[in-house]
């Protein structure tokens, strides 16, 4: 009697520790204000295959059954397909959606450390919230959920609608671009040879053949995006312009870019993905692994469900809990580790951008959610009446608005919705207050 290849039991201090590493993800994402969701593990086999979904690399690896009236049906391979079936059947769900979920799902694929056939992923996703302040946030929750879990990362970052200008302009095929990504995303395990065999076994262009492998050979410093944008004349794409944008943001935000690097060959191997995509690795390279990753997928929710007007923004994040505890086995006790409580949790603490200060709210924001206090941070450009009526309705108490002058002063406007009142305070003495009315 034996396990299936890929598959494991896991009792006492393994398991312990398992259930912790969750535990501590769970409370993250309560303090970023995600809702808790839990899709079907079976699935309809049409729907998982459909060629919005994972694409043809994921057909091979998904298992496939069929019940007693020999309806073809499929086990669910992440839980991003799920999450767009949801949104199909709940249209009635308030936007932006901010939620997570943790779960078993299923690859007949190769295995290796860290690497199963029967998985846990532990996901976080953002429907209805346009880049790049959803990537800000998520990049946000990566880093600092690695930071409490006492994990040292690097978060590699590119965007497929860039990577797919540049290569456009090397001479490949606009049918061949995903088929391309797919080898590019093999270059830390293969080498250069088999790169090349590959790209002629997909019958690519010659000189585009060529020219790819010269880009690939290039020094690091050579293949920074704007050396590339002038390069090959893509200034004005909108790849680049994506791009661009999302890494002068990354500057002003010294706990992001510390750990951001942009990867141009980085692309992902679902073929779902439609701009910003990042992988989170080992910073001390021990593990070559990735132990997290994610990526935008606009669109893709109506495309999948024939529901063309559910052209949603949406872009995810999903933290690898088999790579993780392949890193944790030695250590007796995770960083923060505790019983979750059953207790309601309280209303977030919600802030509003009031022009130009994006950045400025993100750093408020992970000030506060490091002092233990759940926040949500809301899309700027609205009406503020209507957005502070909005919010009171949904029992939402405090609120803090952060515009240019706010900045500049170095101070925060603090608003108690159920008392009427209105506060000046200087940040951590926001934070202090706060804290006493949260923990």
């Amino acid at each position: 009697m034996q396990n299936v290849k890929g598959t494991h039991d896991f009792i006492g201090e393994e398991q312990r520790l398992r259930r912790s590493i969750r535990n501590l993800l769970e409370r993250q994402f309560e303090l970023y204000n995600y809702e808790e969701a839990d899709t079907t593990i079976l699935n309809e086999m049409d729907w998982l295959i459909s060629k919005y979904g994972g694409g043809e690399e994921i057909v091979k690896e998904m298992y496939q059954l069929s019940d007693q009236r020999q309806r073809a049906l499929g086990l669910r391979y992440d839980l991003t397909m799920p999450l767009a079936k949801l949104m199909a059947l709940n249209p009635g769900i308030r936007l932006p959606y901010r939620r997570f979920e943790m779960g078993k799902v299923f690859r007949d694929g190769p295995t290796k450390r860290g690497r199963l056939r029967e998985f846990w992923q532990c996901d976080a996703d953002i429907i209805g919230l346009a880049g790049p302040e959803a990537e800000l946030e998520l990049f946000q929750l990566a880093l600092q959920t690695f930071a409490q879990l006492q994990i040292p990362v690097v978060l590699k970052w590119n965007n497929r609608r860039f990577l797919s200008e540049v290569l456009g302009a090397l001479g490949v095929p606009s049918d061949m671009l995903s088929s391309v990504m797919l080898t590019l995303d093999k270059l830390a395990k293969i080498s250069m040879d088999e790169v090349a065999a590959e790209l002629q076994d997909k019958l690519l262009p010659a000189p585009a053949i060529t020219a790819l492998l010269e880009l690939i050979g290039r020094p690091v410093e050579q293949l920074e995006m704007d050396s590339i944008a002038r390069m090959y004349n893509l200034t004005e794409a909108p790849g680049y312009l994506e791009v661009r944008q999302l890494q002068q943001l990354l500057d002003q935000l010294p706990f992001l870019v510390q750990q951001c690097e942009f990867d141009l060959f980085l692309s992902r191997g679902l073929s779902f993905y439609t701009g910003t995509v990042y992988e989170l690795f080992d910073a001390t390279g021990s593990f070559p692994s990735s132990l997290g990753s994610g990526g935008r997928y606009d669109g893709m929710i109506g495309k999948l469900t024939d529901r063309e007007e559910l052209e949603l923004p949406a872009i995810g994040l999903s933290f690898g809990l088999e790579s993780i505890m392949a890193l944790y086995r030695e250590r007796t006790e995770p960083a923060g580790v505790g019983e979750v409580s059953t207790s309601r949790r309280p209303a977030p603490v919600v802030i509003v951008p009031i022009g130009d200060t994006l950045p400025d709210v993100m750093n408020t924001a992970l000030q506060l959610r490091a002092a233990g206090i759940p926040v949500q941070t809301e899309p700027g450009g609205r009406k503020l009446g209507k957005l502070l009526n909005s919010l009171y309705a949904r029992n939402i108490r405090y609120v803090i608005l952060l515009g240019e002058d706010e900045v500049k002063a170095q101070i925060v406007t603090l608003k108690d919705l159920e008392q009427r009142q209105e506060f000046t305070l200087a940040l951590d003495e926001t934070v202090h207050n706060l804290t006493q009315l949260y923990l």
